[in-house]
């Protein structure tokens, strides 16, 4: 049985908006119970965190046979004041970025 974590050790710097997000820009074709898995957090959650996204502006969805594909509008400001002058594009290649870089080039 694992024990809750205490108020300090739970909290992280990204929200699941941003996860999604990164998750969506790696895989555009990635199913979402499989972001769901790769988060934590439920499918249904990743349902909301998408319709709020594409309610936004940053995401559109298309049906392509079976599946859909994410699209990410990498232009479009972040929401938050602190943040607006920033595109959604500059967070997402942060993230990105440093996973494509091999291990050597990273100094660890």
């Amino acid at each position: 049985m694992s024990v809750p974590p205490t108020r300090g050790e739970s909290w992280t710097f990204l929200t699941n908006h941003a996860r999604v997000l990164l998750c969506l820009a790696r895989d555009p074709e990635a199913r979402l119970r499989d972001v769901a898995s790769l988060i934590g957090i439920t499918e249904r959650s990743v349902q909301l965190i998408v319709a709020d996204l594409e309610k936004a502006g940053y995401l559109t969805r298309t049906r392509v046979g079976r599946r859909n594909r994410y699209t990410i509008d990498t232009g479009l400001a972040l929401r938050h004041p602190n943040e607006a002058d920033h595109p959604v594009g500059d967070l997402l290649n942060t993230f990105l970025h440093r996973e494509d870089v091999p291990q050597e080039e990273t100094g660890r």
